[in-house]
């Protein structure tokens, strides 16, 4: 037998007494009466204090949900009167909500928590938990929450609230409800002036996120209804777990049209997770193989190096140069902030120019699973949004529809196609790839939303491609959009005897049995990929590199010698190549476990900057980058590098 309402206002107003009088005091002590209040109450607390109530609050969360408002309201006077140090100031609040946060408690299970697919009828009516992202939020409106109503009969007053599954439609009784001692039987009831209470009110539409769905799986998504205090809190690309109350929007007006119930999410409590969503577990044992890994390569660094490279896109043999520039943008460098707020981005962008069949796409989807969030798309968009956003019309209303770019917000966002994107998206890619954000003024929507994401791009050339044009020729890609990425690799399908005999026999020798193993320290020979994320997430979490007084001068004189012999790459050798080089020592700081940028790792960005271009300023013959391979002793390579490399920039300092 469910307890009687009184019941339950008083076990609210009393577990909120016991437990949340300081949020009720802060509540009292706020200056404007009228505004929205939210008191947070942990599921878990209110399980352990009262099982009753907090088992009628999960099965009739649509009841309890206002008695616990009630009671907000009158724990207030309680805490009110019973306080004599509260300052005259403090006021009753009639606007308070109780937001139920579920985390930490027994409703995530499957059953209360599932994903946005596997919501089915039986989880209409109890308080139920969702996760995904925003792929649309609507403006903010008024609506209409509570009206009274006045009986032209006997005078009686009560109130009439809309109904949201209708429409917000209101729906008068068929007779008065009064239940006095003679009952009344009219039928006819006025409005009462000045009796109409508002609430603010906006749709969401949250989608659930690809990487928890298998093969074939297509995402589903569900709309969310925000009101009052929850408005305007999240936008397009937010991950967030909403809290509420499953319901179902319909309509009877149509006639011979089949009435569809379409679920909807009443929300009571919205957590956006943006600031945990790439946090991974690391156990303790882990770190100390990376460690020990290291301290068994100090002498032969380089050939660490290697031994983690090798486990990129193992597949492909070879191809040293991109899978270095693979990890040195997944790993990116430190976000920089001048004394004016303005930001220097630390988030590397990759782009792959090459022939079909040099294994581009192969690239992208395998660092789309060493990211723990990612967004694999065409340059034609997966959606009507395309790559940024769009304004879409929904049931006559205007809403915002995040692209890939805004989804990947804090991740990764594979672009394969990259030349084939839309002419809008064209325009607003340059500043979602370097100042990191949109800005969005369509139908009546102005509002600017954040694109901190890798882009990662694939495209291939304009016809044969040919060395002697420049890279924006043979790509038609423009200048401009090409300076915003810090690697661009050109993959040309040569002919080669040698290489196809060698490529032709690693494929063949990966049909034979896998071959395994680890080395002394417990690290598999060739790097899994579960371990390479977790070394990729913990480097770009522990370290944040800062420049030596040689790095810097290295990178210095090399920008310098660049900006004299500008000619064909004269959009490449702007400031935005002296940020990409100092980014990329960065990360191959973070790749070899340090927190030191030293010579080394100076140079390295200097040979992929190097690789990126067409034509180099400092190393006689780069090569093709499909024909590169992992050397022996690549200790012993780098020092004769590093020695040409120092002698043309030294010219340059004597020049200086």
């Amino acid at each position: 037998m469910p307890p009687r309402e009184d019941d339950a206002v008083d076990s609210s107003a009393r577990f909120l007494l016991r437990r949340h009088v300081s949020d009720l005091r802060s509540i009292l002590l706020s200056p404007d009466p009228v505004l929205h209040y939210s008191l947070i109450v942990d599921f878990a607390e209110l399980l352990e204090s009262d099982p009753p109530l907090a088992h009628d609050l999960f099965s009739r969360p649509s009841h309890l949900l206002p008695k616990f408002d009630q009671a907000a309201r009158i724990s207030q006077g309680v805490v009110l009167d019973g306080s004599k140090d509260l300052e005259k100031s403090a006021v009753v609040k009639e606007f308070v909500h109780v937001r139920i946060n579920v985390s930490g408690s027994p409703l995530e299970c499957p059953e209360t928590f599932p994903s946005i697919g596997k919501v089915r009828v039986r989880h209409r009516g109890v308080l139920l938990t969702l996760k995904g992202t925003v792929i649309r939020s609507g403006t903010v409106k008024m609506i209409e929450g509570e009206r009274e109503y006045q009986c032209s009969r006997c005078k009686y007053r009560f109130k009439v609230h809309p109904e949201l599954e209708t429409g917000n439609s209101i729906r008068l009784p068929n007779t008065c409800p009064s239940q006095g001692s003679k009952f009344c039987e009219g039928m006819k009831f006025q409005s009462v002036p000045d009796s109409i209470v508002c609430h603010d009110y906006q749709e969401i539409k949250i989608q659930e996120s690809t990487q928890v769905l298998g093969v074939g799986s297509i995402p589903r998504s569900i709309p969310v209804i925000l009101m009052d205090d929850l408005v305007d809190i999240v936008k397009a690309g937010d991950d967030v777990i909403v809290t509420g109350v499953l319901s179902a929007k319909w309509s009877s007006d149509l006639k011979d049209v089949r009435c569809d119930l379409d679920p909807m999410l009443i929300a009571n409590h919205v957590r956006r997770t943006n600031e945990i969503k790439s946090e991974i577990d690391i156990p303790h044992d882990v770190i100390k193989k990376f460690e020990q890994f290291w301290s068994d390569f100090k002498d032969t660094p380089l050939k660490g190096r290697n031994c983690i490279l090798q486990g990129i896109c193992p597949q492909l043999f070879g191809l040293f140069t991109v899978k270095l520039a693979v990890a040195l943008t997944l790993i990116g460098g430190v976000q920089h902030i001048d004394a004016s707020g303005t930001k220097v981005r630390g988030e590397s962008h990759l782009l792959l120019v090459g022939d079909p069949g040099t294994g581009k796409s192969q690239f992208l989807k395998f660092a789309a699973k060493l990211s723990n969030r990612s967004v694999i798309t065409t340059g034609l968009g997966s959606t009507s949004a395309g790559l940024t956003v769009t304004a879409v019309k929904d049931g006559g209303e205007w809403m915002l529809e995040a692209g890939a770019l805004v989804l990947a917000d804090g991740g990764l966002c594979c672009i394969d196609e990259f030349d084939s994107m839309r002419e809008h998206d064209r325009a607003t890619i340059h500043e979602a790839m370097e100042q990191q954000t949109i800005s969005v003024a369509k139908a009546g929507l102005v509002t600017t939303l954040s694109t901190r994401t890798i882009v990662f791009g694939a495209t291939n050339p304009k016809g044969q491609y040919d060395p002697s044009q420049s890279l924006s020729v043979n790509t038609t890609l423009s200048g401009p959009l090409l300076s915003r990425f810090d690697i661009v690799l050109v993959l040309l399908d040569t002919k080669n005897p040698e290489w196809d005999a060698i490529v032709s026999s690693h494929i063949l020798a990966q049909t034979g049995e896998p071959k395994g193993g680890k080395d002394g320290n417990g690290m598999e020979n060739v790097w899994s990929l579960p371990t390479l994320r977790r070394y990729i997430h913990y480097v770009k979490k522990q370290f944040r590199p800062v420049l030596t007084n040689e790095s810097e001068r290295i990178i210095s004189n090399y920008y310098q010698l660049q900006r004299r012999s500008a000619t064909q790459n004269a959009a490449r050798t702007t400031v935005r190549m002296l940020e990409s080089l100092i980014r990329l020592a960065q990360a191959h700081a973070r790749l070899m476990f340090r927190n030191e940028v030293t010579r080394l790792d100076a140079i390295a960005a200097i040979l992929c900057i190097e690789s990126s271009m067409t034509t180099s300023a400092i190393v006689d013959s780069i090569g093709n980058a499909l024909h590169s391979n992992f050397t022996d002793n690549p200790d012993h390579e780098y020092a004769k590098q590093e020695d040409m490399i120092l002698e043309k920039l030294r010219a340059i300092s004597e020049l200086s």
